[in-house]
């Protein structure tokens, strides 16, 4: 990834903008994180190389997009995915991983495994094989998405030629903070709908 820095602007906002989309949409997470790309990319901001605005907005737009792409790969090709020549490569252990997170996790496991790599990539199509309603994947889609990509950009925009540091944290930091997230957003759903509940049986009394 260092020949990403020699670049000039505009390749360097292709070839980020290009892996990131790729990561979900071909698996290419498989071989180079799109997270990967992201610190590059944000460490060459913070050069001032590439412009931050810019980059978050490529960064958000092609990790939804890419994973979109990857979700309806999944929906049109279904368990044949695995038999593909890509769906081998990925091996039947890690299928089984991300399967059963979505099992057990649904919507919420689009957003949790944004931050773990060999997820990152094979979760949209799963999401799509399962039969994951696309509106609801894609509400996790684009929160995991954004939150992700301007996380990593940004870390890397402030920890400059010291970016190889933050990929070491993002492993086990990234996924401790997607948990934390996903816990406090569960809590706040779960209030919400005791609350609504609770609403008509109060009003009734007061009667």
């Amino acid at each position: 990834m260092s020949a990403v820095m020699a670049l000039p602007a505009w390749a360097a906002y292709l070839v980020v903008g290009g892996l990131v989309f790729g990561e979900a949409a071909t698996f290419l997470g498989l071989v180079i994180p799109g997270e990967t790309a992201l610190l590059v990319g944000g460490a060459m901001a913070g050069t001032g190389r590439l412009s931050l605005s810019v980059l978050l907005v490529l960064a958000v737009a092609a990790a939804i997009l890419g994973d979109s792409v990857g979700y309806e790969v999944g929906r049109r090709l279904g368990p044949r995915l695995q038999n593909s020549r890509a769906g081998r490569l990925v091996g039947a252990a890690r299928w089984q991983r991300a399967e059963l997170m979505m099992a057990r996790r649904g919507g919420w496991a689009v957003l949790a495994g944004r931050w773990v790599g060999v997820l990152r990539a094979l979760m949209p199509a799963i999401a799509g094989t399962t039969g994951l309603p696309y509106r609801r994947f894609l509400i996790f889609n684009a929160i995991g998405g954004t939150v992700w990509a301007v996380a990593v950009v940004v870390a890397a925009y402030l920890a400059g030629a010291s970016w190889h540091r933050v990929q070491t944290y993002l492993g086990t930091g990234g996924l401790v903070v997607a948990g934390v997230f996903v816990a406090v957003v569960a809590a706040v759903v779960v209030f919400r709908r005791r609350s609504r509940r609770a609403q008509p049986a109060d009003s009734g009394s007061r009667m």
